[in-house]
């Protein structure tokens, strides 16, 4: 299933280090309003954690690889 305009802007956060509560602040939405993203993302990607969800989009395309680590 294609992702929402809401959930696209969530999974961009979802690498990043920040909570639910600091990407609802950065997208001045509720910390729910996150949850509820972050539930359909992982539902759309088959994945059951936040680090999955990240694999799978960026096996997908959806996010940028990884930077490597020298």
């Amino acid at each position: 299933a294609a992702l929402t305009r809401g959930e696209t802007r969530v999974l961009h956060y979802l690498p990043t280090n920040l909570s639910a509560r600091e990407i609802a602040r950065e997208l001045c939405v509720s910390a729910n309003t996150i949850k509820t993203h972050q539930r359909h993302l992982y539902q759309k990607l088959g994945a059951r954690s936040r680090g999955q969800a990240v694999q799978r989009a960026r096996a997908l395309g959806l996010l940028a690889a990884a930077p490597r680590r020298h």
